[in-house]
Formats: structure tokens, sequence, C-alpha cells
């Protein structure tokens, strides 16, 4: 991990949860850490000044990554504060419960723009720069809802598979330009959007929901392997291979 002391992080979504705990830990190792945020000022403001008090670099900036202009603007934003992004973690992400009787032209698009077009959006905003210096990390956050029934619609399912094509895709075109792309699928991570399924940890065979810590722990093997591109990696106390 040394190899990321003073390199520039962009973690979508990182204000709580899951985001927060991978621009923690990146912090940690002392990056510069750039918080998105869309609804939750305050949270994000918190994880920036936790970062800033250890004595590391971190901006909250708030963007709805499934706007191009808006996705521009924060890219602008985190590079006079901090730098150029070596280190993308598309994080951002909602989940709209309906059944497929309930499910409306507005939810499908809705998640299709947030979870799956802000990826692309992000990643072609930071890509320029990571391939003129032959170097970036992209890990994106996608679901076992990708290769599994879930519990949210059809939409989120669609979504986090179309996550995971564009994760492949990517990996494939950039691995001779220094930039890795890779996924971590969590399923069951202590949330406020698992709490809201009313998920049981019941189900799962490790018998307790992971936690948004060992999510980052994934992340940041990504990020830390530069001969891994391409993969998904499960996170689901057994519920993936049974």
């Amino acid at each position: 991990m040394a190899e990321l002391k003073g390199r520039v992080a962009l973690v979508t979504g990182g204000s709580r949860g899951i985001g927060r705990a991978i621009a923690v830990s990146l912090a940690d190792v002392g990056a510069a850490v750039a918080v998105n945020y869309i609804e939750h000022a305050a949270a994000a403001e918190k994880v920036a000044e936790a970062v800033q008090r250890t004595g590391g670099r971190a901006l909250a900036v708030a963007a709805d990554v499934s706007q191009a202009a808006a996705v521009t603007d924060m890219l602008a934003a985190v590079e006079r504060a901090l730098g150029p992004v070596d280190i993308l973690v598309n994080n951002a992400g909602i989940a709209i419960g309906r059944s497929i009787d309930e499910l409306s032209e507005a939810d499908f698009d809705r998640t299709i723009a947030v979870n799956l077009k802000s990826v692309f959006l992000c990643t072609r905003a930071v890509l320029p720069g990571m391939r003129a210096r032959q170097w970036g990390r992209i890990v994106n956050i996608s679901s076992g809802a990708a290769r599994g029934p879930g519990g949210i619609g059809p939409h989120y399912n669609a979504s986090k598979a179309g996550l995971e094509g564009l994760t492949r895709g990517y990996a494939a075109r950039l691995v001779k330009d220094g930039v890795t792309v890779n996924a971590v699928a969590p399923s069951l991570i202590e949330s406020d959007m698992v709490r809201a399924m009313g998920s049981a940890a019941s189900r799962i065979p490790l018998g307790r929901f992971g936690t948004p810590e060992e999510c980052a722990q994934v992340v940041m093997m990504l990020i830390g392997n530069a001969y891994m591109t391409g993969q998904t990696v499960a996170l689901s106390g057994g519920l993936s291979f049974l």
C-alpha cells in the first residue's frame, strides 16, 4: 500500500456505509480522498474532517453523478483541491424497492442512471488523466443481485449486472494503459439499505451481516494489486456459492 501514499482518490457515495469505510481506508494509507455525496452533506463533511484531523487531505464534494455536467464540475473541483484522480471507487447507488407489478418506467430509468450510467460518466471523466500517467485503479461496487434474484427488484438486478459488464469491458481495453478495473459484489452488508429491506442475518451461512469495513478491505486489496483486472469479487458470507 506504500504506492498509494500521495495518490488522489474519488469515492462516489462516500458519506456513509460502505463508501465511508472505503474513504477512511484510503486515507489511512496516505491517499488524499474526495468524498462525493448528493444528499448527506453533514455526513460527508464529517468524513473529510476526520481525515484532515489526522493530517490527511480530503474534500467533501456534492454532485449528482448520474448527470454528465455535474460529474465534469465535480472532477474540476477535486483536481483544484487535491490534484488529478488516480483512484476511482464507483460506490454511489440507489435501491428503489419495487415488485415487478409496481415497477414504473421512472423507477427503472432512475436506477439505471444512478447505478450504471454514473459509472460510465465518472470513468470517462478520469480516464484521460490515468492513461496519460499510465497508472489508475477503478473499483466498482456491484451486488450479489447482479447474478442472483436479489430482494429489491429486476431494475436493480439489471443495473448491477450491467455494471459488471462495464467492468469487464473497460478492463479488457485498458489493460495496456496501466489502469486496472475490478468490481466487488457485496451481499447483505450491514447498512441503511439492508435495514430498510428487513433482511434477516439467518439467511447468511456465516450467521451475520457483513460490515462496511470488510467490504473496504476487499476494495483496498483490488486497488493494491496491479496484476488483477476484470474481476468481480463476491463478498457474501457464503451466500454466493450455495
